[in-house]
């Protein structure tokens, strides 16, 4: 047999072998859902959106507003919001993200109207020490003032607490008191 046809012979016998080796094209994948714990929108209440999320199987419901103003500008300064947040095991848990860290054992001072209020400060965030009195206040009022302590001195940011009420009013019906 010539060395010719032992190659066509060769190739006639490697041929299935290659063509079992060859990848099968993949399935059509179909669309992946949204993912489960990404937000819901409750609404959009003048100056507060509301909006829920699923963590653990839970509904977690949280209203927030951005800061209408910040003075002075602090470079590289991330978003600056105030936030009220609903989960089962707490209730009225409002903080603020300041956009920047803050000093290790800072407080942050919040008025609304006539109430003043202490927040403590862990990181990049203030929280109340008491979310009820905070939200009371909130209903009563028109604006929050934020004065903090930031990298080269006191920072002041508002708050607009127009829609605060009708937003708190949609997450306590998304995540009603049990």
């Amino acid at each position: 047999m010539s060395r010719n046809m032992r190659m066509i012979l060769l190739a006639l016998l490697l041929l299935p072998a290659v063509a079992i080796a060859q990848p099968k094209p993949a399935a059509k994948q179909p669309a992946k859902p949204a993912a489960a714990n990404a937000p819901k929108p409750l609404g959009k209440f003048d100056d507060w959106q509301a909006a829920t999320f699923n963590e653990g199987g839970q509904t977690v419901c949280y209203a927030f507003t951005r800061a209408r103003t910040s003075t002075p500008a602090v470079q590289g300064r991330g978003e600056v919001l105030l936030t009220v947040t609903h989960r089962q095991a707490a209730r009225d848990a409002v903080s603020i993200g300041a956009g920047f860290a803050y000093a290790t054992g800072a407080t942050v001072s919040v008025q609304a109207d006539a109430v003043t209020m202490e927040f403590y400060t862990a990181q990049r965030s203030a929280f109340s020490r008491d979310g009820k009195t905070s939200v009371a206040a909130f209903n009563k009022a028109a604006a929050a003032l934020v004065k903090s302590p930031g990298p080269k001195g006191t920072v002041t940011d508002s708050f607009s607490l127009k829609g605060f009420s009708a937003a708190y009013a949609a997450m306590g019906k998304a995540c009603p008191a049990k």
